[in-house]
């Protein structure tokens, strides 16, 4: 158990941030889902931006990695783009 005040209040921000980052991920990785579920060009060209925006979103905050990022979207580009 923490012994100073700002090593207590340090715990209780630290699991507000855990949520909340916890929860931004999780939106994201459905937001990849349904994307990838798509199978209308236009309608896969319309959730597009939106998507990696909250991937960028991701890699600003250090929840995932400028790397995995990087390869998520180009995935996610390039099965838009085999798309008929």
């Amino acid at each position: 158990m923490a012994n100073h005040k700002s090593s207590i209040k340090r715990i209780r921000s630290d699991e507000a941030k855990k949520l909340r980052n916890k929860y931004q991920h999780k939106s994201t990785r459905t937001a990849i889902k349904k994307l990838q579920q798509e199978t209308k060009k236009a309608g896969a060209k319309k959730l597009a931006p939106i998507t990696i925006s909250m991937i960028d979103k991701l890699v600003k905050k250090n929840i995932i990695h400028k790397n995995k990022a990087s390869h998520l979207k180009s995935q996610l580009v390039k099965q838009v783009n085999t798309l008929k």
